[in-house]
């Protein structure tokens, strides 16, 4: 799927030039106005659009025509006008005459947060799979839009291959056309999903832990990922760098071999069709034995990026009772002052389940490992195991993913006794009975 910003064919190309406009509706006093803005621009820069100018207006009541009041329209429209912009960007959710009216006021496409998003996930899908996630959740968003001609999304995606028949609208066509590609899509990534499942299914039967890391896009989870790998996973100071899972083995104290699998970093309002769609893609997180939220701890938003990552694990089924357990990464340590650094390394001393790191320098990174291994291996029981005394692979796998307390010889067998958790004794136990 071709983003429209990054068609050389379509209204608009890379180094558009756009104004951002905050409608602040007093639902989220946890954000600072200024942060928030910059996240916007920050999205816009993402898929090359040039930010011109950049507005915030305190918004009573919104306006059904136009979303802002009349004067707060006036000056969006000077704005734009004064920067020659081609784009306004709504850092809201904007209704479809919303949006049509504030175009013929400002002269200007106009693109909502949501829109937004959707555009840097349809230029950065790299995988099969997220281009048609992608595209099911921008024909999810643009169904009951329908605000201008849709001949764009045949140029676009390679044409539907539907016609309208006699007598039907324009709207019609149009309606049907997205329905049934919509269908057909989310057939093919039943497919995926299935063939997905398969694969989740050989890999719980291996005998590793998977810790997943999640976290607010560019809270430095690519940056870690390589760090604790020596992978080259795209990692820049850049929204949405990463789009699609990442896996890997890495070793922990104690534990001989993890899968650590890095992935999408959330973000606020992120769309409801793109939390639908990617759900598969996030499974990895559900299905995690340890996940590590990484979290930008100089950003002055932090805590409320904390709450909406929280509330994104929630719908895709990673948070309430029998959840994997957490570790909070405190990152980007090294780019505090030193009253506040001070501040959140004792703070992080007060918890057990943070760590204070620094995925650029390397700081705190070995101690994060060690409390990965710590939380793993806490729920730990007591097991007595016999195996074979020629069977060197079950044995060594005791030593290195359990505490074995004591052993001794019986004959042709030695009896183990360990100590396991529940995860590891059946991964242990799935193991050896594949190799049986």
């Amino acid at each position: 799927m071709t983003s429209k910003f990054g068609d050389s064919d379509s209204e608009f190309r890379r180094g558009a030039r756009a104004v951002i406009a905050l409608p602040d509706l007093g639902r989220d006093a946890r954000r600072d106005t200024d942060a928030r803005l910059a996240e916007a621009a920050g999205l816009a820069e993402a898929i090359g659009i040039d930010v011109e100018d950049r507005l915030a207006f305190r918004v009573r009541r919104a306006q059904p025509a136009t979303l802002f009041g009349s004067g707060q329209v006036e000056r969006i429209a000077d704005a734009v006008r004064q920067s020659e912009a081609e784009l306004l960007i709504v850092d809201g959710a904007v209704t479809p005459i919303q949006q049509k009216t504030l175009e013929e006021r400002t002269k200007a496409k106009v693109i909502d947060r949501t829109g937004l998003i959707l555009e840097i996930f349809g230029e950065r899908a790299a995988t099969a799979e997220g281009r048609l996630q992608v595209e099911l959740a921008h024909l999810d968003y643009q169904a009951g839009r329908l605000v201008r001609s849709w001949t764009h999304l045949e140029r676009q995606r390679g044409g539907f291959g539907f016609l309208g028949g006699p007598g039907e609208t324009q709207i019609e066509a149009d309606r049907r056309m997205i329905r049934d590609r919509m269908a057909k899509l989310r057939r093919e990534l039943d497919q995926v999903a299935r063939t997905r499942t398969l694969h989740r299914a050989r890999r719980q039967k291996a005998p590793w832990p998977v810790i997943a890391l999640v976290g607010y896009t560019n809270a430095g989870k690519s940056t870690l990922f390589n760090r604790l790998t020596r992978a080259e996973v795209r990692a820049e100071d850049l929204l949405f760098a990463t789009l699609g899972p990442t896996m890997r083995e890495i070793a922990l104290p104690g534990i001989e071999k993890a899968i650590l699998s890095d992935t999408v970093g959330f973000v606020s309002d992120l769309p409801t069709q793109l939390v639908a769609a990617f759900r598969a893609t996030l499974e990895e997180v559900v299905s995690a034995d340890l996940i590590i939220h990484v979290r930008d701890i100089s950003h002055p938003d932090s805590d409320a990026q904390r709450i909406d990552v929280e509330q994104v694990l929630d719908e895709i089924g990673a948070g309430g009772e029998g959840r994997a357990p957490r570790i909070e990464a405190w990152n980007k340590i090294d780019l505090l002052g030193e009253e506040e650094g001070i501040r959140a390394r004792a703070e992080a001393q007060r918890r057990n389940d943070v760590v204070v790191i620094s995925a650029l320098s390397g700081e705190g990174v070995d101690g994060l490992l060690a409390a990965a291994s710590e939380v793993l291996r806490r729920e730990s029981k007591v097991r007595i195991v016999t195996l074979p005394a020629e069977n060197g692979e079950l044995i060594a796998w005791l030593h290195a993913n359990g505490e074995v307390l004591s052993y001794d010889h019986e004959g042709l067998e030695t009896r183990f006794v360990v100590r396991l958790s529940d995860k590891d004794w059946a991964r242990f136990q799935s193991w050896r009975q594949s190799r049986s």
